[in-house]
C-alpha cells in the first residue's frame, strides 16, 4: 500500500477444505465497509473472482467501470476509487487474493512502478505463503480479518499540548472519527455548535449520538470521505434554526471533522458562496444517495423474486420512478435485429415510437444497445445535439439516461429513463444508474428465459392433453386443467374421453409423480397406452398400461381412473390405480365418493392386479373424475376437504345447471377454499337423454 498510493487493501485466503476466500487481512477501512465481501465465492460477480479464475490482475478504473462490469458491489460503493484485483497463486496452486483501492481521481491506468509494486507484492506473499505450507503450517485466515493501521510516530508531551492549542485556535469547532465514525475526540467549542456536552459525545456515532443528524445523507457523505478519501462536506440544520457546514478531511486512520456555522447570514458575500448555496439547493431537490441505495437495493431483492418480463419491468418502474425522481421510463429488448418495447412507464405514444426501431437505426435506444456504452444527457438540446433526428420525449426542457443492459457479456436490451426538468447528471448518480442497469439486465435475461419455458411447458401440456373431447350421445361433457403455478408449469395431471360405440364410451384421469418435462412425458405414454388398451374391461386396461410402465422403469409412479361407461344399461364399471375415487352426483341430489377397492400404483409391480367395481347411472347422474389437487391442501385433512367437495357438487349439480358452469363452480370452491400446490384436472360427464 505505501509503494502504490493505495488507501485500502485487502487479503484474502482460503480456509481449508474450502473453494470460497475468506478475508484475512484489512487496512485502511473499518471491518463494517468490508463485512459485505469478508467471503468470496469463485462464482460471485466481484473483481477477485474474475482475477483468481482467470489468474490475472483485474483493474477496475473508477466507479462507472465498476457499476459497469460489476452491478452489485458498484451499487453498494458509488464513491470515486479505482480497484485492482489479484490472485496470489503460482505453480498451478491459488494460496489466496488481494484487493488493493486507491482514492478518486487515479489516473485510467496503473502506472507501471504501481503495477510492479503490485505484482512484486503478490510475489513475496505467494512465497511466503506457500513455504509456510510446505513446512506443515499454513497460514489461515482467522475468525476475524487481522485489521492493520499504518505506523505513524506518537509526540511527545509538548508536541500533543501544541497540537491541542493549535485545533483550539481555529475558527469552528473540530472533531476527529476513528474509521468506524465513532467520535475519538472533540473540542469544546465543537460541542457548544452541536448543542452536547464533549462527554456525551466521546465514543459514539454522530448519528446515533445527536437524533437531528440521524440522516442517510450525513452518513453516506462520511461513507463517501473513508472509500474515496477525498475531502467531502454537507451542510444541515440542528434544530429549529442553526445551520452547521461540516468538512470531512479523510486518511488512512480516521476523519478529522471542521464544524463552522452556516446559512444565508453566516456566508460570505461573492460568487464562490452563491455557487455553493445554489449545488446546495440543487442536491436538496435530489433524493439523497442513501435514499436512493434504499431504493434500489429494495429493487434488487425485488428482482430476485421476479418471474416474467412484465414482472421485471413493473418491479423496475415501482422501484425506480420514486427512488431516482424519473418521469418516464421503457425497457427495450433485441428481438430479431430490432427493438421491442418489453414495457414503459409514461409518455405512452412516444415511446411506441422505438418499437420495432432496426438495431442499426440512428437512436440513442439503439446505439446504448449496440455498443454497450450509456449515454447522458441533461437537456433537449444536448440530445439533438448528437440525434438531430432523433424523437425528443418528454417537455422541452427534459433531461434523458440511456443505458445498455448487458448480462454475462451479452446485450440483451436498453432502458431509458426520462426527466420532466434539466438534469446534471453527477458522477455518483451515473454510476447508480449504470448498476441499477446491470441489475435490471440481469434480471431481464433471467426473465426472458423464464417466459420461454413457460411458453413451450404450455404448448407442451396442450399438446399432450385432448385439444376436443368427443361428442357421445347421451352424455354431457366438461373439463378443466390448471397447473399447479410453480416450478415450469406443465405437470402429469392428465383426462381423456374415448368413444368407443354408439353408447359406449370410456373416461380415464390420472395423476403422474411430478411438475416436469419428464412427467409431462410419462403422461403422454400412459394417455397412449390407455388409448391403446380402451375397450378391454377396466382391470385389463390398468394391468396392461402398467405392465408397460414397468417395463420403461421411468422412476416415476402413476395413479390412474378408468371408467367403461355403458349409456344404453346406465352402467358403469371402473378401476382405480392409487387414484381418489370420483364423486358421483344421484338425480335425487344426494352426492358421494364411490367405494371402490384400491389398487397398486401403475409401474411398481408388474404382476399387480386391479379389480372392479360398478355403478348405476340414471339420466340426470353426475360423474366427477378429479386428481388430488383438487381436494389436497396444505393442513387440510384429505377426506374432510372430498366431503366438502361432495356438498358443492350436491348444492350446485342441479336443476338446468351448465356442465361447464358446475366444473368452475368446483374449481373456484377449491381454489377459494386453501392454497393449492398441485396440478387440478377435472372431468364431468352427466347422463342426458339422447337426442
Amino acid at each position: 500500500m505505501r509503494r502504490t498510493g493505495a488507501s485500502i487493501g485487502m487479503v484474502y485466503l482460503p480456509p481449508p477444505g474450502e473453494s470460497a476466500m475468506r478475508l484475512a487481512v484489512l487496512s485502511g477501512v473499518s471491518l463494517e465497509f468490508a463485512a459485505p465481501w469478508t467471503r468470496i465465492a469463485p462464482d460471485d460477480p466481484v473483481p477477485l473472482a474474475d482475477a483468481v479464475a482467470d489468474g490475472r490482475l483485474v483493474w477496475i478504473a473508477d466507479r462507472e467501470a465498476m457499476a459497469r462490469r460489476y452491478p452489485r458491489p458498484g451499487l453498494v460503493l458509488p464513491y470515486p476509487f479505482s480497484l485492482a484485483a489479484s490472485p496470489l497463486a503460482a505453480g498451478g496452486t491459488t494460496w489466496g487474493g488481494l484487493v488493493l483501492l486507491w482514492p478518486g481521481g487515479h489516473a485510467p491506468r496503473l502506472a507501471r512502478v504501481e503495477e510492479d509494486a503490485v505484482h512484486e507484492g503478490c510475489d513475496r506473499m505467494t512465497g511466503i505463503l506457500a513455504r509456510a505450507a510446505g513446512e506443515g503450517r499454513p497460514v489461515l485466515p482467522g475468525r476475524q480479518p487481522r485489521m492493520v493501521r499504518p505506523a505513524r510516530r506518537t509526540p511527545g508531551p509538548v508536541e500533543a499540548a501544541a497540537a491541542v492549542e493549535f485545533v483550539h485556535r481555529l475558527p469552528g469547532g473540530s472533531c476527529a472519527l476513528d474509521l468506524n465514525g465513532r467520535v475519538t475526540f472533540v473540542t469544546e467549542e465543537a460541542a457548544d455548535l452541536l448543542g452536547i456536552d464533549a462527554e456525551d459525545l466521546a465514543g459514539a456515532l454522530p448519528w446515533e449520538a445527536l437524533p437531528w443528524m440521524d440522516n442517510p445523507a450525513v452518513e453516506d457523505r462520511y461513507r463517501a470521505a473513508v472509500i474515496s478519501r477525498r475531502t467531502t462536506s454537507f451542510t444541515t440544520l440542528r434544530p429549529p434554526d442553526h445551520w452547521l457546514r461540516f468538512e470531512l478531511h479523510p486518511d488512512a486512520t480516521g476523519i478529522s471533522v471542521r464544524i463552522t456555522p452556516a446559512g444565508p447570514d453566516r456566508r460570505a458575500p461573492g460568487e464562490g458562496a452563491a455557487r455553493e448555496e445554489a449545488e446546495h439547493a440543487a442536491q436538496s431537490a435530489l433524493p439523497s444517495r442513501a435514499t436512493s441505495l434504499y431504493h434500489l437495493m429494495h429493487l434488487a431483492a425485488s428482482l430476485t423474486e421476479a418471474a416474467g418480463v412484465r414482472d421485471v419491468v413493473d418491479q423496475a418502474a415501482d422501484q425506480i420512478t420514486p427512488a431516482l425522481g424519473v418521469h418516464a421510463l421503457a425497457v427495450l429488448t433485441a428481438e430479431d435485429g430490432r427493438l421491442r418495447v418489453a414495457g414503459h412507464r409514461g409518455y405512452a405514444d412516444a415511446v411506441a415510437r422505438f418499437d420495432s426501431a432496426p438495431l442499426a437505426s440512428d437512436t440513442p435506444a439503439a446505439r446504448v444497445l449496440v455498443t454497450g456504452a450509456p449515454m447522458f444527457y441533461g437537456s433537449r438540446e444536448e440530445l439533438a445535439g448528437d440525434f438531430p433526428a432523433a424523437v425528443v420525449l418528454g417537455s422541452p426542457g427534459a433531461a434523458w439516461a440511456f443505458l445498455p443492459l448487458v448480462a454475462s457479456g451479452r446485450p440483451v436490451g436498453s432502458l431509458v429513463l426520462g426527466y420532466d426538468r434539466p438534469r446534471d447528471f453527477h458522477p455518483g448518480e451515473r454510476a447508480i444508474l449504470i448498476s441499477l442497469a446491470g441489475l435490471l439486465a440481469q434480471a431481464l435475461d433471467r426473465a426472458r428465459l423464464y417466459d420461454s419455458k413457460h411458453e413451450l411447458a404450455r404448448r407442451l401440456q396442450a399438446g399432450l392433453l385432448p385439444h376436443t373431447l368427443p361428442h357421445v350421445p347421451g352424455l354431457e361433457v366438461a373439463a378443466r386443467y390448471l397447473p399447479a403455478g410453480h416450478g415450469t408449469g406443465v405437470g402429469g395431471d392428465f383426462y381423456d374421453l374415448i368413444r368407443l360405440g354408439g353408447t359406449t364410451a370410456a373416461a380415464t384421469i390420472g395423476d403422474v409423480q411430478g411438475h416436469n418435462v419428464e412427467a409431462a412425458a410419462l403422461m403422454g405414454q400412459v394417455r397412449a397406452a390407455v388409448h391403446a388398451s380402451a375397450g378391454a374391461p377396466p382391470g385389463e386396461v390398468l394391468a396392461r398400461t402398467n405392465r408397460l410402465l414397468t417395463d420403461l422403469d421411468p422412476g416415476l409412479f402413476t395413479s390412474c381412473l378408468y371408467a367403461h361407461i355403458d349409456l344404453k344399461h346406465h352402467r358403469a364399471l371402473l378401476a382405480t390405480a392409487g387414484h381418489p375415487p370420483p364423486l358421483v352426483r344421484h338425480p335425487d341430489g344426494r352426492a358421494e365418493a364411490l367405494d371402490l377397492p384400491p389398487g397398486l400404483l401403475l409401474g411398481i409391480d408388474p404382476a399387480a392386479d386391479y379389480p372392479t367395481a360398478g355403478v348405476t347411472l340414471p339420466i340426470g347422474t353426475v360423474l366427477a373424475l378429479f386428481t388430488d389437487g383438487l381436494v389436497e391442501a396444505p393442513g387440510v385433512d384429505m377426506d374432510r376437504a372430498t366431503a366438502e367437495l361432495a356438498g358443492q357438487l350436491a348444492w350446485s349439480g342441479g336443476g338446468d345447471a351448465s356442465l361447464d358452469d358446475l366444473a368452475d363452480t368446483l374449481i373456484g370452491h377449491a381454489q377459494g377454499s386453501a392454497p393449492r400446490h398441485d396440478d387440478i384436472a377435472l372431468l364431468l360427464l352427466r347422463t342426458v337423454a339422447p337426442l
